[in-house]
């Protein structure tokens, strides 16, 4: 009985490996793979080249993956920042019934079109939109800003506002999920809400932080649309720049873009589990040494 019942187990859990490894693994292989074959024309064909590599890495669009990995840090930093205080406001100050509510809202740009909600930004940051209107009003400037769009400014503003959101979710459950009575505890111990925050709020809340810097930054990383519609004609993120390969038919060079921008987000977040789960991490290597 008990076997047969281990045997269901497995079976169910072929489920989620098959599907993880038909829509997941699968294309990224062949996507790799692909980055090594070369271009015949408007053709390609099979081979093991390295020059897609060569061409990524001695062109201008190596200034565009560190462009990449600075404004997706920065959008995340700032994401953080800004869902941090709002999940915990939310987790540890506002009724259950309140909560619901405010999080069903966030939800609520998520039913207008992405393209058509990156497009609003172009309306509110133009010269003639309400920013620049309130600015003047209130006579923060004499004229019309001209950076506010088709800039870094306006592309960070669009990261930010697109995935700050998804951020917000794990961070809630994290700080919601704490034990009051640890809170308590160290409110008896004679500890000041600020000691309380860094030494037990804040350490048990880092699982929500670890996924919303996931959902931040592996997000902001690949994002194509943003840059496209707010960076302006010219402005370059790897998201579009993938695109672009991808429109004059160089689909190595796409692929090897690909391949890397998948490298370095696996690299970067076994570096982040790392520092999350030090401890852990450390007592590894020492028993492994051992």
């Amino acid at each position: 009985m008990g076997r047969g019942r281990a045997t269901a187990r497995h079976g169910l859990l072929a489920i989620p490996i098959a599907f993880v490894t038909v829509l997941l693994i699968a294309p990224l292989a062949l996507t790799f793979a692909v980055s090594f074959w070369e271009r015949a024309g408007p053709k390609i064909r099979p081979a093991f080249t390295l020059t897609s590599y060569a061409e990524f890495l001695d062109g201008a669009r190596l200034v565009v993956f560190e462009r990449s990995l600075l404004a997706a840090a920065e959008a995340t930093v700032i994401g953080l920042l800004i869902a941090y205080p709002i999940a915990y406001y939310l987790g540890r100050h506002v009724r259950p019934a309140v909560t619901r509510t405010v999080l069903a809202l966030f939800t609520v740009p998520f039913l207008v079109n992405y393209i058509l909600r990156t497009f609003a930004w172009t309306f509110l940051l133009a010269r003639t939109g309400p920013v620049n209107d309130a600015l003047i009003g209130i006579g923060l400037v004499d004229k019309a800003v001209d950076w506010l769009l088709f800039s870094d400014f306006s592309v960070l503003i669009g990261l930010v506002t697109s995935y700050m959101p998804f951020m917000i979710y794990p961070l809630w459950l994290a700080i919601a999920g704490i034990d009051r009575r640890l809170i308590e505890a160290s409110w008896v111990t004679g500890a000041n809400p600020r000691a309380t925050f860094l030494r037990v709020t804040l350490p048990l809340s880092m699982p929500g932080v670890f996924a919303a810097v996931i959902f931040g930054f592996v997000g902001s990383f690949g994002e194509g649309a943003v840059p496209t519609i707010l960076g302006g004609v010219g402005y370059q993120l790897m998201g579009n720049t993938i695109t672009s390969a991808l429109d004059v038919l160089n689909y190595p060079l796409a692929a090897a873009m690909s391949s890397v921008v998948v490298v370095s987000m696996l690299v970067l977040l076994a570096f982040w589990y790392a520092v999350f789960d030090m401890r852990s991490f450390l007592g590894k290597i020492v028993r492994w040494r051992v």
